[in-house]
């Protein structure tokens, strides 16, 4: 019964997100789009950060790597190559990006590394705003539609309609990015039980430890870190097709801060707390801009009244988010979920389980009673 339980509780938020868009609007679609594309991203820092104890402050340009790539493999100016050649190749790319660094990945952690990745973000910003020919510069460039054997993932396509629900480039893109984030969840899920996370979590327990054990301690930070970076470039290409167009400015700091922040608010070396830091961080000034007439102190964009903007005030919110769970809750959403769920299978009313000192008095007394039992017995049959 039990297992029959766990599985109608993985396929029951499953088949919800499969019918969302046959009930909800373009918006909310979107809303969720960027949050899966967040997630995919979030589940490789996760890996890297929360598992193996790597501080990385470079998660955008691995993002920007995997986005860009994507638009120029498989646009014009570019090699012009198919749709899902070009996905699958700017994974790669951001993996090779990723390999690249890795030496220095796998010698150095904690804020050093923190500081070493936080040269590649500034780095890339540069060379997208430089390399007009591959990244169109400041104003960015457009991204070209993903096709699957003539299926288009856009408004441009033939016309699809499912029970009579139209589907745009909004519906079609959702069931790519629950596949592409079904696969993440697998393949992360897979990496944490096996052999490579159990090398990582005692790497991040003790280096020491991990060393005499076996674990080659540069290369699996070196390995951890293109992981997390071919994760980072699957999450930047599905947002530039969720964008339909990109520019440098949204590869920055800020955004490295955001996933982060995500991992933090979630629960470190959790793909489910990862997911969930991901949904919240991507959903709330997306939430507040589009409720901002609604909300006190909150200036609707491009008014100029009010206080501060609602991006500006969803930042304040989830950084208050994050003091919190460092305070109350340092595992995360993660945490607190499992302890809610811990406390909810316990006995409604606690009966306090008797000592071993009672249990042997108890025993004691039995073991007498029926030894006097026993000679009552034998004397009334005595002749």
């Amino acid at each position: 019964m039990s297992d029959l339980l766990r599985k109608a509780r993985l396929l029951l938020p499953a088949l919800v997100l499969c019918v969302l868009p046959f009930y909800v609007d373009a918006f909310w679609l979107r809303v969720g789009l960027f949050a899966m594309a967040a997630a995919i991203g979030a589940v490789g820092l996760g890996l890297l950060a929360g598992t193996a104890g790597q501080l990385s402050l470079g998660h955008a340009f691995f993002l920007a790597v995997g986005a860009y790539g994507y638009a120029w493999l498989a646009g014009d100016p570019g090699p012009g190559l198919p749709p899902l050649l070009a996905l699958v190749l700017a994974v790669l790319l951001a993996g090779v990006a990723g390999g690249l660094f890795s030496p220095v990945a796998g010698r150095v952690r904690g804020i050093y590394l923190g500081v070493a990745t936080l040269a590649l973000v500034f780095l890339g910003h540069h060379v997208l705003l430089t390399a007009d020919s591959v990244t169109g510069g400041f104003n960015g460039r457009s991204v070209p539609p993903l096709t699957i054997g003539g299926f288009g993932f856009s408004d441009t396509g033939p016309e699809l309609t499912v029970l009579g629900v139209p589907f745009g480039a909004e519906e079609r893109l959702w069931y790519l990015g629950l596949a592409l984030l079904a696969l993440t969840w697998f393949t992360a899920r897979g990496i944490l039980k096996g052999r490579p996370g159990r090398a990582l979590a005692a790497l991040r327990d003790s280096e020491t430890a991990a060393a005499v054990m076996g674990v080659h301690v540069a290369r699996e930070r070196s390995a951890a870190f293109v992981v997390s970076s071919m994760y980072a470039g699957l999450a930047g290409a599905l947002l530039a097709l969720a964008f339909r167009r990109i520019v440098p400015d949204y590869f920055g700091l800020a955004l490295s801060v955001d996933y982060l922040a995500m991992i933090v608010i979630g629960g470190l070396g959790s793909v489910a707390g990862a997911t969930a830091g991901a949904v919240f961080v991507t959903a709330l000034p997306l939430l507040m801009t589009r409720y901002a007439d609604h909300l006190p102190l909150v200036a609707t964009p491009g008014s100029g009244e009010g206080s501060i903007g609602p991006t500006e005030a969803a930042r304040y919110l989830y950084g208050a988010a994050i003091v919190v769970i460092l305070l109350y809750a340092p595992d995360g959403l993660h945490g607190l979920a499992r302890r809610l769920r811990a406390r909810r299978r316990k006995p409604a009313a606690d009966t306090p389980r008797p000592s071993a000192a009672d249990t042997d008095a108890a025993a004691t007394t039995a073991t007498t009673a029926t030894t006097d039992t026993t000679a009552v017995r034998a004397k009334e049959h005595t002749p």
